[in-house]
């Protein structure tokens, strides 16, 4: 025991290993099945790459506990097997520090978004590097001092800054969650962030005292074991858990581990419930669809704009006539739910208006910056100006052709069908005047209803005389 507990190698080191390659495995297949199985597809921006750096700490803490506590048995030989790389450089400013950060990122954003009610003055690759420099300067510090010994071991006075660097992070993220709680989030935002909280604030606990015996007590043997074994479980706990809680929007929400979300959720409208999103009356009339209307008025009918929308795709153009209907789904939801118009319009911006969108439109440099630095995403006459410049362009380049295309001819045939259809049902109703038997004798059970009353009192009386 005291050999292995100084050299590493003991059964419960690798049961500890064990624990955490299998933490990690599930991580990995977790971040990775919605594009490799569900063929979702890669969200740009923030959305993709902050989860996919909390991947990248999550591996970083792992692997530094497990070559900074002696986990395996092997000798320092190398440069690379200092402690301070593993130590002091991976385990903080490129692990829990990276881990921490990325969280307090998203909460930063939501604070903006739907407190502020406009989109982050700093972006996120900006911010992150700002919120990591109090590690990299704590790690930088420590490196220039030297304080670890050959078992990468601190001395006491070095744990009470240490510790108080890890908590002042969690206190950070608990004041930017603190000031959104009063939102009524949709989508379990808060509530993901309060988890993340408790999972990083309970797993912190186990951590700092575990950490503290290790550091402290590196002549009991016994208690080195120990120790050892809880801060790689904790962490691979801490990893895996702070990972399933997802503080990112509805669709961009990828990588959640709770099967009971994973909806089919095709559009922003469906998720936010706004009415008839995406849905058309089966049996609403159609009305008659004259070339020479405006294309603004065409666009109204909502049969018209699925056929329009089927030929702009065909034509590999049709993200002007899917932001055209994404913005009338955000014009159905009142002014008053400012919450759900901030969803809506965050997801058209992100995916319409930013540089580099998927989906992004042919508009003019000052209608974008007017979008992007609106201080009201929820204000009436967000896309105004960018409507305009999008059904002018489709009026000048899409229009000219769709009036001579399969597709209007199918639309035509159609409407023409249904509009038949209607008035054949409308003709053709059911009567529902009082059914006359052809039987006319006392077994006719509809007979009674057919005799005049002032017969039937004549036969009475005859019967009575």
């Amino acid at each position: 025991m005291t050999s292995c507990a100084v050299e590493g190698g003991c059964p419960s080191d690798y049961i500890a290993l064990s624990i955490s390659l299998l933490s990690f495995i599930l991580l990995l297949v977790r971040s990775t099945s919605p594009f490799l199985i569900r063929k979702v597809p890669r969200p740009k921006g923030s959305s993709f790459w902050i989860p996919a750096i909390q991947v990248f700490a999550s591996f970083n803490l792992l692997l530094s506990i497990v070559m900074a506590l002696n986990i395996l048995e092997f000798r320092k030989r190398y440069w690379w097997q200092s402690c301070y790389i593993w130590a002091v450089w991976v385990e903080g400013p490129l692990g829990f520090g990276l881990l921490l950060s990325c969280r307090i990122v998203q909460a930063c954003q939501l604070y903006y978004i739907f407190v502020k009610r406009r989109l982050p003055t700093i972006r996120s690759y900006i911010l992150l590097p700002l919120i990591i420099l109090p590690w990299i300067a704590g790690s930088a510090f420590i490196h220039m001092k030297k304080p670890l010994n050959d078992r990468c071991h601190m001395g006491t006075q070095w744990i009470i800054p240490v510790i108080c660097l890890h908590t002042l992070y969690v206190a950070t993220l608990v004041g930017f969650t603190g000031a959104i709680h009063h939102i009524e989030f949709r989508f379990h935002e808060l509530k993901d962030l309060w988890q993340g909280i408790f999972v990083s604030s309970s797993s912190i606990g186990i951590w700092v005292v575990a950490y503290i015996l290790n550091e402290i007590h590196d002549d009991n043997g016994r208690l080195q074991v120990v120790s050892r074994f809880l801060l790689l479980v904790t962490a691979s706990v801490l990893v895996l858990a702070f990972f399933s809680v997802s503080s990112s929007q509805p669709l961009v929400s990828l990588m959640s581990l709770r099967k009971k979300e994973h909806q089919d959720l095709e559009t922003m409208g469906r998720a936010l419930g706004i009415p008839d999103s995406g849905l058309l009356l089966l049996r609403a009339p159609d009305s008659i669809i004259e070339p020479n209307e405006p294309l603004d008025k065409l666009l109204l009918n909502r049969r018209f704009r699925q056929s329009f929308m089927a030929f702009a795709n065909s034509c590999l153009a049709g993200e002007s006539v899917h932001f055209y209907d994404e913005v009338q789904q955000l014009d159905k939801i009142p002014f008053d739910d400012s919450v759900r118009r901030i969803y809506m319009a965050r997801h058209i911006i992100e995916k319409y208006i930013v540089s580099g969108a998927a989906m992004e439109v042919n508009i003019s440099h000052r209608s974008r910056q007017e979008i992007l630095t609106t201080l009201d995403l929820a204000g009436p006459g967000l896309f105004k100006n960018v409507l305009n410049e999008v059904i002018q362009l489709m009026q000048m380049s899409l229009a000219k052709d769709y009036w001579s295309s399969m597709h209007y001819m199918k639309f035509k045939e159609e409407a023409n069908m249904r509009t038949a259809g209607l008035e054949l049902e409308q003709g053709t109703g059911w009567n529902f005047s009082p059914r006359l038997s052809s039987v006319h004798c006392a077994d006719d059970p509809f007979h009674q209803e057919h005799i005049p009353s002032d017969s039937g009192s004549h036969s009475h009386d005859a019967e009575l005389q």
